[in-house]
C-alpha cells in the first residue's frame, strides 16, 4: 500500500524515474480497488446502462493523472522518453511493446532522467 500512496503523493510528478515495484504495485492496488468499487456499485445498483458503475468511474477519473505520471516515470527508468506511449495507439502490438518495457529492469545508475530510484534512501 505504501507504493500506491507514494504514487498518489506524487500526483502530477511526470519527471524522474519509477522502479518496477512502484509501478506494478500501483497497478495491482488500483485493479483491486476498482474491482471492489465495481462490486459496491452492483450491490447499490449504481450501474449505468453500459455496465460501468458510478463509483468505479469516479475512481478511474481520480487516478487517471497519477496513472499516466507513473507510466511516464516507468519509461524514464528504462531510459526511454514518454513519447514511446504513442505506441498505445497501435492495437495489440503497441500494447505488448509497452508491457515489455514496463517489465524490463531500469537502467542501473543515473540516466538522463535522474538518479537510480533503487539507490535512493
Amino acid at each position: 500500500m505504501d507504493w500506491y500512496l507514494k504514487v498518489l503523493k506524487n500526483y502530477i510528478g511526470f519527471g524522474g524515474r519509477a522502479r518496477r515495484k512502484e509501478y506494478w504495485m500501483f497497478v495491482l492496488v488500483s485493479f483491486v480497488l476498482a474491482g471492489v468499487l465495481s462490486i459496491i456499485d452492483k450491490i447499490l445498483g449504481w450501474e449505468h446502462t453500459s455496465g460501468e458503475g458510478v463509483l468505479t468511474s469516479i475512481y478511474g477519473l481520480l487516478v487517471l493523472i497519477p496513472t499516466w505520471a507513473v507510466q511516464f516515470r516507468r519509461l524514464h527508468d528504462t531510459d526511454r522518453s514518454a513519447w514511446w506511449l504513442l505506441l498505445l495507439l497501435i492495437p495489440i502490438v503497441g500494447w505488448l511493446v509497452i508491457l515489455v518495457f514496463n517489465c524490463q529492469t531500469g537502467t542501473p545508475g543515473e540516466n538522463r532522467f535522474g538518479p537510480d530510484p533503487k539507490q535512493l534512501p
